[in-house]
């Protein structure tokens, strides 16, 4: 199972502009006496050996949209490092994160000016490793992972220049999953709310029984498939790329056709509303008006729905999500990278390490306004998520999702814009009887291999 693959535009940069002779090939500023990415940098940073030097001069830490809500937080922890490390430095930068943002880090890279430290996101670490532009942490700092929850650690590893798999970036923090539902509409369906399904599948047999007693009143969940495609697949255990991630092989998988056919008799049957199949109507605001049964499964719904709906979140039960035949849950983390190119790349290691330690992982999970979990194991088991006080849903979704994070992996795989378009497409057609689940899932596998080879 690979990681996420990457987007429409990263692939075009990546493709265009990092693999091109000549773009950012033709060195840097410093004086150096090795290269990183085309750029010039100290020997230190690249080959084999610990990394080594003084925790001393100035580097740029750059995080993304974070300065407005949580400058506190980070000016903190800033100081911190800065008192421990009297001759440092921390200049702190916020990116707004938005549309261009992979496009702007590239430029930076290419202009060997990327961040000293960068908090980013799974493609854009996909990029940077493959073209020399993150630190090889498994020869740079071959103890880095040691904070970190093993399953989490051992699947963030991305391919450098030669395709040979290596820790290039810190994981930080992430999002949970877990199953929400409805108590009350359970029971009128006739499910008990103590006994959720463990499989997908399973969750299926249940929605069928929510189809056959609601009566139009209310609904299992929305019908467009986009909402749990390729995640219900992962989860199921079903090969949804080749090993190399360079063609689709999820149709040769029959239970991604058993997959299609309980969609098709849960739209056929009532269990989802028959104006939500290509809908983009958010399912948090469906569910908080009680006309679904399922909620969705990032815990921050639930704030959402006890700040907006009182009345259904009193309602809602909680519960750990279908592990299935995967047998834990995946999900991408957020990361902190360390440019190879930083001209104080001692200090700027031992910012990132001081920044993703538990200390400051688990003062950053403790603030009221944000739902993030942390990436150690320390910090997971401290008794702000193993003790949990009160029974409301929101504190049992936290102590679900810490003992969730403990197994989960980073082997998130997510679908470009035109491949999830062209999957779903098929999909909707054999929910309306068009087509068979098979022949669908044949040509939305054929379509999206098509996208695939023109680089979508």
């Amino acid at each position: 199972m690979r990681a996420r693959r990457l987007t429409r535009t990263l692939t075009c940069i990546a493709a265009l502009s990092l693999a091109a002779a000549g773009c950012g090939l033709s060195g840097g500023s410093g004086g150096g006496d090795a290269t990183a990415g085309g750029c010039e940098v100290d020997q230190g940073n690249v080959g084999s050996g610990k990394l080594s030097g003084d925790v001393k001069g100035t580097i740029t830490f750059q995080t993304t949209n974070l300065k407005k809500d949580f400058g506190d937080y980070f000016n903190g922890v800033i100081s911190a490092f800065e008192k421990a490390h009297p001759g440092a430095k921390v200049k702190w930068i916020d990116d707004p994160g938005d549309a261009t943002f992979t496009q702007r880090l590239v430029a930076d890279a290419q202009g060997c000016t990327l961040p000293d430290v960068v908090n980013i996101n799974v493609n854009t670490a996909v990029a940077l490793t493959k073209n020399g532009y993150l630190l090889d942490l498994d020869k740079k700092a071959p103890d880095a992972g040691e904070p970190f929850v093993p399953a989490l650690w051992k699947s963030s590893l991305y391919a450098d220049a030669k395709g040979t798999k290596v820790h290039s970036v810190l994981p930080w923090y992430s999002g949970g999953i877990v199953q929400t539902f409805n108590d009350d509409l359970l029971r009128k369906a006739g499910l008990d709310p103590a006994k959720p399904p463990t499989t997908v599948l399973g969750l299926f047999e249940d929605a069928e029984k929510v189809a056959k007693a609601s009566d139009g009143k209310y609904y299992a969940f929305l019908a467009n498939p986009q909402l749990r495609i390729p995640a219900d697949w992962q989860q199921m255990g079903i090969r949804i790329l080749s090993a190399d991630g360079k063609t689709f092989t999820f149709a040769d998988d029959p239970k991604t056709a058993q997959w299609v056919e309980a969609m098709t008799r849960l739209y056929k049957n009532g269990g989802m509303p028959r104006d939500s199949l290509s809908s983009t109507q958010d399912p948090a605001n469906v569910y908080g008006q009680g006309k679904l049964v399922y909620g969705p499964t990032n815990p921050n719904f639930l704030r959402f729905i006890q700040q907006n709906n009182p009345t259904v979140y009193k309602k809602t039960g909680v519960a750990r999500f279908m592990l299935d035949d995967l047998g834990h849950t995946v999900g991408a983390p957020q990361y902190i990278g360390v440019a190879s190119t930083s001209k104080n790349a001692a200090t700027a290691l031992a910012f990132a390490q001081f920044l993703t330690d538990a200390k400051n992982q688990l003062e950053w999970a403790k603030d009221p306004n944000v739902v993030i979990f942390p990436s150690t194991t320390a910090s997971l088991d401290d008794p702000f998520f193993q003790s949990v006080e009160g029974d409301d849903p929101f504190a049992r979704a936290r102590k679900i999702v810490a003992s969730d994070r403990k197994t989960a992996t980073a082997d998130e795989i997510a679908l470009t814009p035109g491949e999830l378009n062209a999957i779903s497409a098929q999909i909707q057609l054999a929910m309306q009887g068009k087509k068979s689940a098979e022949d669908a899932l044949k040509e939305a596998q054929s379509k999206a291999n098509e996208l695939i080879e023109q680089g979508s």
